[in-house]
């Protein structure tokens, strides 16, 4: 691959750290604490004017550095600015999401009592999309409006099992979380379980401090499926984690800062997200990729219309247009994570041909065989797992 400049920080680098896992435990906490009764909704209860037909505008929030931007003019984005000269829809294109803990803190208060957030589009991971389905806070899509997302989106993101045939989100981008390793300083690795116990590793081994990918790798390491899984499986996981932080195994629990890490040498290996091996590639060749042998966890960031979003045709008509081929592939090319839509992959082509053939933004069947979501949680659920999980990492 070419050389590339590595982004300061990545999207999925802002899903992290202890003040995320604070605020995740501080929401569930208040809401487990008083009940979710009062911040339910149901369609029936909360209906939404779309005043599309008449208003040709909408508001979109997202993650920073999660869109393509124009190399010599970084206030432009091409494809943004392609939707609107095809469809006369004016884009209000906001950066404001930079943890879903602190997302949802922004929006909760209003959603919870049916009321507008000033937003027709959001981006939010698996988890928190769930939580705001249950919620009763997200609009039903109408898919005859989305004949590209039908006809594109790759069949292992279609049924999730906190939205059944997606009926009320989109894949934005996917990744995945694996392994990887740099080979200057050590030697390859294979297994989740090389990475926890293998001695020359002890010291030089960080995971991540998001719950879902590192117990999901740690679930397949024990021959569990993290999207189907029990309580005292999730323990028993839990209890490998625990023996390799007690020894010493693992120096820390990061979110994306363990990059520059491993691209230096300071440690040898980690859990990772694909999106940023891909970035530490285009200036390190020492730095490998590893989808263990037991398997990978497949996530994505998903566009959702909140209740009472007045614009829900014309936030449709986006979704839609980001799943024709050609712009899903000048997107990709600049946000490096996995691509969801069919056909995306031939239009990278004619954009830069490494990035076509790489894995971690177009995978093979092999690798999507080995590719897990993590499984929906409840309230309890939620609160009960990630209370232990932080006790665990000292967060």
């Amino acid at each position: 691959m070419r050389s590339r400049p590595l982004r300061p920080l990545t999207r999925r680098g802002l899903l992290t750290g202890t003040l995320g896992s604070a605020a995740l435990l501080a929401t569930v906490g208040t809401l487990a604490g008083c009940g979710t009764k009062g911040a339910q909704q149901t369609e029936a209860g909360c209906k939404s004017d779309d005043l599309s037909a008449t208003e040709k505008k909408l508001a979109f929030s997202n993650w920073p550095q999660y869109i393509d931007v124009d190399e010599k003019d970084e206030s432009k984005r091409p494809t943004v600015d392609g939707f609107v000269a095809k469809t006369g829809i004016q884009v209000t294109y906001t950066e404001d999401i930079n943890d879903n803990n602190e997302f949802f803190g922004k929006v909760q208060n209003q959603l919870a009592a049916c009321q507008p957030t000033g937003r027709d589009l959001m981006v939010l991971t698996d988890w928190m999309a769930a939580r705001m389905i249950r919620l009763g806070w997200i609009q039903r899509l109408d898919k005859a409006k989305l004949p590209n997302v039908e006809a594109n989106l790759l069949p292992t993101l279609r049924n999730v099992t906190f939205d059944a045939e997606r009926q009320l989100s989109v894949p934005w981008q996917s990744g995945l979380s694996a392994l990887a390793y740099n080979a200057k300083v050590t030697k390859e690795i294979r297994t989740v379980d090389e990475l926890l116990t293998r001695p020359d590793l002890k010291g030089k081994v960080t995971a991540l401090s998001e719950m879902r990918d590192t117990m999901g790798l740690l679930l397949q390491s024990n021959g569990h499926d993290p999207s189907n899984f029990t309580a005292a499986q999730f323990d028993d996981a839990l209890a490998k984690l625990k023996r390799a932080v007690d020894s010493g195994q693992i120096r820390k629990f990061t979110g994306n800062d363990y990059s520059q890490d491993l691209n230096k040498g300071d440690i040898a290996a980690c859990i990772c997200w694909s999106g940023d091996v891909i970035q530490l590639g285009f200036e390190n060749e020492n730095i490998k990729f590893v989808a263990p042998e037991s398997g990978v966890m497949l996530w994505s960031d998903n566009m959702l219309v909140p209740n009472k979003s007045t614009h829900k045709a014309n936030a449709e008509e986006l979704m839609n247009y980001y799943y024709e081929p050609a712009v899903a592939a000048k997107l990709a090319a600049y946000v490096n994570y996995i691509c969801p839509v069919k056909g995306a992959q031939a239009e990278m082509e004619k954009i830069d041909p490494d990035l076509a053939k790489n894995p971690l933004i177009f995978p093979d069947e092999a690798m999507l065989s080995k590719a897990k979501p993590f499984m929906a949680l409840d309230e309890k659920q939620e609160k009960d797992y990630e209370t232990k999980f932080q006790k665990v990492i000292g967060a």
